[in-house]
C-alpha cells in the first residue's frame, strides 16, 4: 500500500501535509521569539528567471513571510544551466538561517543527467518544506482518434513508433512524464523536444505532434477553448484545476505518477531550530488563502510539508527519475 512516506505530496494528502506543517507552527514558538529570528533580511535564491512557476512559488511565499516577520524576504533570481547555477550559488551560502534555496523537479533529475555536478542536492542542503505541485496534463490533438489512455496504447500498438509527443525540452519534467508513460504502458511514443512549452503547444495545435505532456498553465487555455483534448492528468489524484479529467492511474495504468514541483531547502548546517521555524512559517504562508489563490491562478497547488517528509520525497524523486533517465537513455548537452 502506498503511504505518505513513500509517495510525493499528491493532492490526496494535501490536508495531511498542510496539517503537519501547521502543527509545526505551534511548537517551540516561545524559544524562537526569544531568539528574535529573523533579525535581518532572508534571501530566497530562485534558480530560474522571474515569472515562471518556481519563481511564482518562491515569490508568493517570500512576500507573505515579509508580512509575518517584519523583515524582508528577498527573492534573488540566479538563472542558468537549467537550475544548476542557482544551486551552485546557494550551496556555498552561509548556513545561518538567512539563506533559502527554492528548488524544483529539475534538481531531482540533474544528478542522473549531470553526474559531475559541483554540489550534491541531498548532502549540501537540508530539507525545509515542499512548496507546490504543478500538474502535468496529457493532451491530444483533436483530430487524433483517442479519448482515453487505453485508446492511446491501442493506437500505438497498431502503429508502433509513428506517434509522437512534444515536451518543453529534453530532460525536463514533461519529457520525463512521457518517458515514464512509455515505460509503464509499453508504448513507443517518439519524443520531440522544444525550447519551452509554448512552441511545443504551437506544434501540437498544428498537428506536427499528436500528444503533449504539458504543464497546466500552458494546457488549460487550449483545453477550455476546445483546441486540444485533455486525456488524463499525470498526478496520482485528480487536480482541482481539472476536476473532471481522470488520472492516468484511473485510466488503467497503476502506479503512474508525474508532476512538476517546487520546494524549499537550506544550506547544510543550518541550525535545526531555524529549519523548523522556516518550515512552520512557510507552511503557514502556503496555507494562506491569498497565497493559495495566487498559486492556483498560476496553475499550481500549494502543498506544505514537514522537513522530514520533504526529505523523503526528494530522495524518492531522485531514485525514480534516475531509473527513467537510464532506461530511456536520456542525454542532454
Amino acid at each position: 500500500m502506498q503511504t505518505p512516506e513513500n509517495l510525493g505530496p499528491t493532492l490526496g494528502r494535501r490536508a495531511l501535509l498542510g496539517g503537519a506543517a501547521a502543527a509545526l507552527g505551534t511548537l517551540a514558538l516561545p524559544a524562537f521569539a526569544q531568539s528574535a529570528y529573523p533579525s535581518r533580511p532572508v534571501k530566497f535564491v530562485v534558480p530560474f528567471p522571474a515569472g515562471g512557476p518556481v519563481d511564482t512559488t518562491g515569490r508568493a511565499v517570500a512576500q507573505k513571510l515579509s508580512e509575518y516577520w517584519g523583515q524582508q524576504a528577498i527573492v534573488d533570481n540566479r538563472a542558468g544551466a537549467g537550475g544548476i547555477v542557482g544551486a551552485e550559488i546557494a550551496a556555498k551560502l552561509p548556513a545561518d538561517g538567512y539563506n533559502v534555496f527554492v528548488c524544483s523537479i529539475h534538481h531531482s533529475v540533474l544528478p542522473s543527467l549531470k553526474p559531475r555536478l559541483t554540489y550534491d542536492i541531498e548532502k549540501d542542503f537540508v530539507p525545509v518544506s515542499f512548496g507546490a505541485m504543478f500538474p502535468v496534463v496529457l493532451v491530444a490533438h483533436p483530430d487524433v482518434p483517442v479519448k482515453t489512455v487505453a485508446d492511446i496504447i491501442a493506437l500505438d500498438k497498431r502503429s508502433p513508433g509513428k506517434l509522437s509527443f512534444g515536451s518543453s525540452g529534453s530532460g525536463g519534467g514533461t519529457h520525463l512524464a512521457g518517458e515514464l508513460f512509455n515505460m509503464q504502458a509499453g508504448t513507443k511514443l517518439l519524443h520531440v523536444p522544444y525550447k519551452g512549452s509554448a512552441p511545443a503547444m504551437t506544434d501540437l495545435l498544428g498537428g506536427q505532434v499528436q500528444f503533449m505532456f504539458s504543464d497546466a498553465p500552458t494546457a488549460l487555455p487550449q483545453i477550455k477553448a476546445g483546441k486540444v483534448r485533455a486525456i488524463a492528468v499525470a498526478s496520482a489524484q485528480r487536480s482541482a484545476l481539472l476536476p473532471d479529467v481522470p488520472t492516468v492511474v484511473e485510466s488503467g495504468l497503476p502506479g503512474y505518477e508525474a508532476y512538476s514541483w517546487a520546494g524549499f531547502l537550506a544550506p547544510a548546517g543550518t541550525p535545526k531550530d531555524v529549519v523548523q521555524r522556516l518550515s512552520a512559517d512557510i507552511g503557514k504562508a502556503l496555507s494562506d488563502p491569498q497565497v493559495k489563490q495566487r498559486l492556483y491562478d498560476a496553475g499550481a497547488e500549494a502543498a506544505p510539508t514537514t522537513p522530514e517528509a520533504f526529505g523523503k520525497m526528494l530522495h524518492t524523486e531522485i531514485g525514480k527519475w534516475t531509473k527513467v533517465v537510464r532506461t530511456a537513455d536520456i542525454k542532454v548537452d
